[in-house]
């Protein structure tokens, strides 16, 4: 658990460094859609321009942690 705050902090300072805001669901139910789910935010506009899909056996950690270092 105290590794993954510190991976998703890390995560959030880069998406800071990218002007984009990283959001967490509030979401407790793990039956509900979302839960456990992240999405990036245009600083600027508003508009959510990544969020992670919820399942799948891959850590929504990983799928973002890809997004915020993929080139170009």
């Amino acid at each position: 658990m105290v590794r993954e705050r510190s991976r998703e902090a890390r995560l959030r300072r880069m998406a800071q460094r990218q002007g984009l805001r990283l959001v967490k669901s509030r979401r407790r139910d793990p039956y509900a859609l979302d839960y456990r789910a992240y999405w990036l935010v245009d600083e600027e506009s508003g508009e959510v321009v990544f969020r992670t899909e919820v399942g799948g056996g891959v850590s929504t950690l990983d799928n973002l942690e890809a997004y915020l270092t993929r080139k170009g």
